[in-house]
Order: structure tokens, then sequence, then C-alpha cells
């Protein structure tokens, strides 16, 4: 090390190497397993005075061996390891010698052949990083194969140890992930290197880092990759070649007769060629006998939305054209959405061409916005072709509604992706804001208010605060709604100001709704003690159903473990002044609760149920929803919102006093993965009412129906060695989500009812890539799951009865797990998997709605 080889010396290096990928989820850590060993000549051919030294590295007598799992393939053996034989050029390939800029440890820079097979080059780039070390302690910033990397010494005696610490590592830019972290890969990595040297001269070093990476939702189908290098000293040196004269290093590389060219230390990434995965054009080929299945709700087309997505990626613009040409009208829907989740250049092309907005269905339009707006990693050209096609054009007002909607939440994706800055972004910020600028109709503003909710822009914040506090109940229903989409930080004082000017009704008179929608922002987002005190007295001057909704939330919230106002809260409870029977006796029938679904060791999902009421017994608002917290990080995964106004008038109920007459309406508002969709109306006004009812064809309303890409993560992790790691999570979701709300004016009875089925498909794979050894690790998931969440209400009785069902109808599911190995022109592949039934329930919310169940139940019966 210090002093460097003396002049003419080579050293002889026994190298071993040995990488694991293993499945986590069996007991016996099933996998891959690969050896290999060989002898490291290592020569300095030039040294100038300042110290800087030329070495040549070369391989002679590499052998490897991997481990088999038991193979249901009839061309190998299970049990003992079996011999890899590489081909003679691969061979002739790793004895050729690479070159290093070597200077008291460090190597400077390293040459080679450019045109060497990518996964040789990098086997010799993890042999050579093993010679990038310093003799001090100390954190610096090294470049070796894992890539640009922060690493810390410490040094003992003659032992030196090096953590590198992996998350820091800056490398060639690849892969591509899904922007809501839930969705992603949980990445833990460690590596750790122990050098010894006596006498300035390397004696050995091992080097070992692992990996293990695992979808975040489901961290138990995790895949471990554990990589070992062992360098050792094995003769003292012997006279190697002659030495290289030169005035300069580059003299010295011209006087080696090899040419090498400069190569950067960092590892090449590598495409593996998929020679089984499915092509668009044999699809078209054979498209006649093919079957596009259009039952989101069932596994098998969540398989086949991935299927369709992997072969669009690789298609060109031309065939993706002629499969949407070709398709029948009901299978168009289904391959929009996998044109949108593809992304790809050729697919986006495509869309433009065939998709026309002034003829095509209004349905399958509305089912490419909506696809555009779930994209989990949306590209600034997918925001550009929603735009143009909503540029300039007379559409229909479903339309317009659904794809401004869809612009914001492709503008707020972008944004988290940090392209703010770009050209479209900018133009699509001021489609939204131009169209509320512009806007001339009620409707419409309150469309572009939820759009910059689903966009999420702090600099927004002043406009929606604007229309809350000033707007008519619609507006500032909107707006405060936007509002509430934004994270803890952006609810700055000024926000909270203007909410409590709402709650306290300090300028004007406010509706219930948006008076609570206000408590909730300020109580939700770090509150202040007096915010909190200010708001539980003025209970005693609201309405009886107001009071007690407002109360139950609270309560709730104290119930709720994350909340950020628990501790608050709590402290303020402390207090007997508060906590009495004067402010939590309130009897109205509102409430608002929450229960956990499921619990898993990654993921809580929860659900809640919020129902306002008017005074006479009508329901206001009713609100479900069913969110997941997943690593202290909360996702609305459904949000379904009933809103009724103008009942109570119509069945003769006296107003209070000083309150206009709402007009009648019934509507309802959805938010799915945090995305706002536009709102629904059911009838508005009593003529249409009566229509509605008369004509009714009792089929619930659609809410969402459709494929969306979930999941999707590329990962490439250069390992230490040279080898690579290729980590793909793709996850299909099918959704098919309906409700409905029935008014019987003559039984005086309203129902609602959600009814959510859904299945996933999720696809996780860890891919190892050597000159030596190709193997693919994959764990493949799938579970069908339906939910039915209904409320009846009976007004004819005094006081009202109000039952509430939730049932979960039995959830299949499914796991298979696969080992595939090639190595020369041996392959296999192993599989184990492991399917149930989770039995279906019916959850108990409390005992009082249990009762009221029964006795409404009953009485149907009868």
């Amino acid at each position: 090390m210090g002093s460097g080889c003396p002049e003419r010396s080579l050293y002889q290096y026994q190298y071993s190497l040995a990488v694991q990928l293993q499945h986590t989820s069996t007991p016996s850590l099933w996998g891959a397993r690969l050896q290999a060993e060989a002898l490291i000549h290592l020569q300095q051919l030039w040294r100038d005075p300042g110290g800087e030294e030329l070495l040549q590295l070369q391989i002679h007598d590499l052998k490897a061996q991997h481990q088999p799992e038991e193979q249901r393939s009839q061309d190998s053996t299970g049990g003992s390891p079996v011999e890899i034989a590489l081909s003679p050029e691969a061979q002739a390939e790793l004895q050729q010698p690479v070159f290093i800029s070597w200077s008291s440890g460090k190597v400077k820079a390293f040459y080679g052949n450019e045109a060497e097979n990518i996964l040789i080059s990098n086997l010799k780039r993890g042999i050579t990083s093993l010679f990038q070390l310093q003799p001090y302690a100390g954190t610096t910033v090294e470049e070796d194969a894992s890539g640009s990397c922060q690493v810390t010494y410490t040094v003992s005696n003659h032992s030196i140890t090096k953590t590198k610490d992996l998350l820091s590592c800056s490398k060639p830019k690849s892969g591509f992930t899904s922007m809501n972290k839930k969705f992603g890969v949980e990445w833990q990595p460690s590596s750790r290197s122990q050098y010894v040297v006596r006498d300035s001269l390397l004696q050995s070093v091992l080097a070992e880092e692992s990996h293990v990476v695992a979808p975040a939702l489901r961290s138990h189908s995790g895949i471990r990759i554990s990589s070992r290098q062992q360098l050792q000293l094995v003769s003292p040196a012997v006279p190697g070649l002659a030495e290289v004269s030169g005035q300069s290093l580059e003299d010295a590389l011209a006087g080696t007769g090899a040419r090498p060219q400069p190569l950067g230390m960092a590892s090449l990434p590598f495409r593996r060629v998929c020679t089984h995965c499915p092509s668009l054009r044999a699809f078209l080929k054979a498209f006649d006998r093919q079957r596009v299945r259009t039952d989101t709700s069932r596994v098998a087309t969540a398989w086949q939305f991935q299927r369709f997505i992997q072969m669009l990626r690789s298609a060109k613009k031309r065939d993706v054209l002629q499969l949407l040409r070709r398709a029948p009208e009901e299978a168009r829907p289904f391959l929009v959405e996998a044109a949108v989740a593809t992304q790809s250049v050729a697919s986006l092309a495509a869309l433009s061409e065939f998709l026309d907005f002034s003829q095509e269905p209004k349905s399958l339009l509305e089912k490419f916005l909506y696809a555009a707006a779930f994209s989990p990693r949306p590209s600034g050209e997918l925001l550009q072709l929603v735009l143009d096609k909503l540029d300039g054009r007379q559409l229909a007002p479903e339309i317009w509604e659904t794809g401004v909607v869809a612009v914001g939440s492709l503008v707020g994706k972008l944004c988290q992706q940090k392209l703010c800055e770009l050209q479209v972004v900018e133009r699509g910020v001021e489609t939204i804001l131009g169209g509320l600028r512009g806007a001339q109709e009620e409707p419409r503003v309150v469309i572009s208010l939820l759009a910059l909710g689903n966009a999420r822009l702090p600099e927004t914040i002043p406009t929606l605060l604007e229309h809350a506090e000033g707007g008519p109940t619609a507006v500032t229903t909107a707006a405060t709604s936007a509002l509430q989409r934004f994270p803890a930080p952006h609810i700055s004082s000024k926000v909270k100001q203007v909410m409590r000017r709402i709650f306290h009704q300090k300028r004007k008179s406010y509706d219930k709704t948006c008076r609570l929608a206000a408590a909730e922002i300020l109580l939700d987002n770090h509150p202040l003690p007096m915010d909190v005190i200010n708001i539980l007295l003025a209970t005693t001057e609201m309405e009886t159903e107001v009071a007690t909704f407002l109360l139950l939330k609270v309560q709730n919230s104290l119930r709720d473990h994350h909340h950020l106002a628990r501790k608050i809260l709590k402290d303020i409870m402390g207090d007997p002044r508060i906590n009495n029977y004067n402010f939590f006796s309130k009897v109205g029938i509102s409430s608002s609760f929450s229960a956990p679904l499921a619990v898993t060791q990654d993921l809580t999902s929860t659900i809640g149920l919020d129902l306002l009421f008017v005074e006479g017994g009508f329901l206001r608002k009713s609100v479900s929803d069913f969110s997941l917290l997943s690593h202290n990080q909360r996702l609305r995964a459904a949000q379904v919102t009933f809103e009724a106004q103008g009942m109570e008038s119509m069945m003769g109920e006296n107003l209070l006093e000083g309150e206009e007459e709402p007009e009648l309406r019934a509507g309802m508002v959805a938010t799915f993965f945090d995305v706002q969709l536009r709102p629904i109306v059911f009838f508005q006004g009593y003529i249409d009412l009566m229509g509605k009812v008369l004509l009714s064809s009792a089929e619930p309303t659609s809410v969402v129906r459709g494929n969306l890409l979930l999941m999707d993560h590329h990962q490439v992790i250069p390992l230490q060695s040279g080898l690579q790691v290729t980590v793909r999570l793709q996850g299909g979701l099918g959704l098919d989500i309906s409700a409905d709300m029935d008014v019987s004016i003559w039984e005086q009875e309203l129902k609602t009812s959600v009814t959510a089925r859904g299945s996933l498909a999720m696809d996780f794979q860890a891919e190892l890539d050597s000159p030596l050894l190709q193997a693919t690790l994959r764990s493949q998931t799938e579970v069908e799951t339906s939910i039915h969440f209904d409320t009846k209400l009976r007004f004819s009785s005094s006081p009202v009865l109000m039952c509430l069902q939730l049932r979960e109808e039995q959830v299949p599911y499914r796991e298979v797990l696969s080992v595939s190995q090639s190595a020369g022109s041996r392959s296999s592949t192993a599989r184990r998997g492991r399917r149930g039934a989770v039995p279906g329930r019916e959850f108990a919310l409390h005992q009082t709605n249990s009762r009221v169940c029964n006795l409404l139940l009953a009485a149907e019966k009868e």
C-alpha cells in the first residue's frame, strides 16, 4: 500500500466469490447459490516519482459451481453442486487483463476493453474494487463497482475496516418506482470489508454485503441477497513482466500493447433479454382466437392486465394501434387502460391517434382520463397527451370535468417527482387556474377547486382559502375539501386563521358541513390547545346533531394512536371542566367511528363511517372511508361520500330561524387512492327526484370500474462483486365499486349501499445476472375480496332507527414461489405454493347498532 508494489513484482491472490439469493418467507431460506474461485495476478508495470502506479490485473483458472434446488426439469439433478461450463469465448474474455491507475491504496482510474461483454467487465470491476482502500481512519467518498459511495474507515494495527453506506451511492441512472412509497419496495442494504495490510502489502480482504428487498405492503414476501468476496495473498512476489517505459501514465498505457480504453469503475447496467416474454405481434397473429377478460373483480383479469403491459412496453406504435382498432368494443376500455399504464412512447402515440374526443363514446374517454389520473408514476408526455385532447374542443360536461380532475392528479404526481419546472406542468396548472378564473357557473368552480385538491400545490393554498371563506356553500365545501388533502406542514397559521373564522362564523354564516370541515382541519393538523378548547366550548351552542357528531370525532381522535392531536386532546380531556357530562351527554343520532379491518406486520387497514343528520332525523351527509396505514403514512384507498339536502322541507319539517331553504338534491363524491373523482348527482330538484323514483332501473351507480397499475418498480442493484441484481415489482388492481341511494317517500326510508369488489395480482422478482449464472427468484401473490357497506334509516319511527351493516365475503388467496437458474446449457425451475381462503365475516360495529339492525331486519321479513 504505502510505498506500493516493488517494480516488476508479480503477486498472486486466491480469489473466492459466494453469492446467494433466498426467499425469506420459507423456513429453509430456499433460493439460488453461486460459488466461484480463481487465481488473480497483480503486477506493477510502471511507476512515476510522485507515487502513481500502473497495475495489471488478470484472472486465471476461474472455476464456478451453482447449487441447484430440487428440480422439476428432466435435464438437471438435485443435491450436490454442479460445475458451470464456460464457453471458450467467455474464458478468453475473462483472461484479458485490465489496468489500474493506483496511488496510495486508491484506484484512480480503470482501463480495459470497452467492447467486452458487460457482465465480464463488471466482474473485473468487482475484483478491482477490493483494491480500493486507504490506510487511515475517516469518512470519504469512493468509487467502485457499487457506484460513488460514502465509506467510513477504522484502523487497528494491521487491520482496516471499511463500512460502505450503500444508500448513499450514486450510479448510472436506471429504473423507476411508484410515487407512493407504500406501493414500492423496501430495501435494506449493508456492506463491510475487512483488510489486513503488513509492510505496506495487502495480505487479505474479506468483503461482505447483504440486501433485503421486499414489497412495502408485504415484507413477508422478501428476498435476501448476500455476496461474499475473499482475497488472500498466496505466494511471495515473483518476477513479472518487463517494466513499461514512459514519461506519463498515457505513455505507459500505450506501451502495454493492449490499447486499453478508460472505463468507469461503477458497474454498467445490464439488460437481460427475455426469451419467453409475451409479444404483441405474436398476440395479434392469433388475435381472433384470443379473449380479453373484462371482469375487473377477478384476479385472472388482473394478471392479464399485467401481461398486456409487458407486451405493450416493447411494442411498436403500429402494433398498438392495430390492437386498439381490431379489439371488440367491450374490450377497448381494458386495452386503453393497459396502454396508459404502459406509458411507452409508442403506446402514447397510438392512443393519441386512436382516441377522438369528438366521436368516441364518453365511457371510453372517461376510462382513458381516469387511467391517466391513477398512473403510479406519470410522465410529462402523458400529461401532454391529456391536455392536447382537452384543448380547444367542445366537450361533454362530464368529460371536461373528468379531464380537469385528471390534470390535477397528473400535475401533483409530476411535482412529487420534482418535475414541477416542466413546461407541460406549468401548462397544466394554468389550465386549472384559468378554468377557475373564467368559470361562470358554480359546478365549474367546484371542479376546478377539486382539481387543485388533487394537485396539492402549496402555491394554490391562498386561492383555496379565498374561495373557502368567500364562496357559496358548494364552493366552500369544495375548497375546504381540497385543503384537507394537504399534509400537516402546509396547514400554516394563515390557513388555521381562516378555518377559525369559518368555524366560528366571524364574517358570515356557513353551512354546518362547512363548519365541521373547518373544525376537522384545525383538529387534524397539530392543533393549538386553545383551538381544541374553543371547538369543544362551541358545541354547547350548536344544534344537537352537529354537536354530537363533532364530539364523537374528538373521541375517535383520542382512540387513534396515529392521530397528530392525540396527546393534546388527551391532556385537555384530563381537565374535568371540559371532560364532563355537560359536554359529552349529547343525545343526537349522528355518529362517527372507525375500526380496524385487518392488521398485518406492514399494514393496518381501517374502516370509518361518519353520519351527520339534520334535526328532523334526515341524513345530511354520509362518509364511508377505507384507509391504509403503512410505515407511518396514511393512504385514503377509498372514500365514498353521500350528501342529501332539502329532504326535511319536503317532508314538512320546519327550518331553523334565519336558515335559508336549501335546494332539494342528493349526490355522491368519491376518492380512490388519493385521487378525487368528479361528483355524481343523483337528483337535483323535486321534479328530478320524482322522475328518478318513477323511472328508476334499480341498478346501482358505478363509481369506478377498471384496472390500474398500483405497483410499478424497477431497480438495479450493482453488487460490489460486480454482479447485478434487478428487482421488479408489478401489482395490478382490478376494482368494481358501485353505490346506491334509495329514498322511499311512502315508506319514509333511506337506504345507501357501497359495494367494493377487487382483485390484486402482485408479481415480485429478483434477477441475478453474471457471466457464470443467471437466476430469478419470484413471488406471485393473488387475492380477491368483496366488501358490502349498507345503511338503512327509517324516519317513520321516533327516534329515527338506523342500521349499519359491514360484510366481507370469503377472501381466496394464492402465493407461488419459484427459483429459476440458467448456467451454460443447463436451466431449471422449481416451484412451491400455497393457497387458502379467509372466511367471510360480518363486523359487529357496536351493541346499539346490532339491536336496531335486528329490529329492522325482522320487520322486513314480516
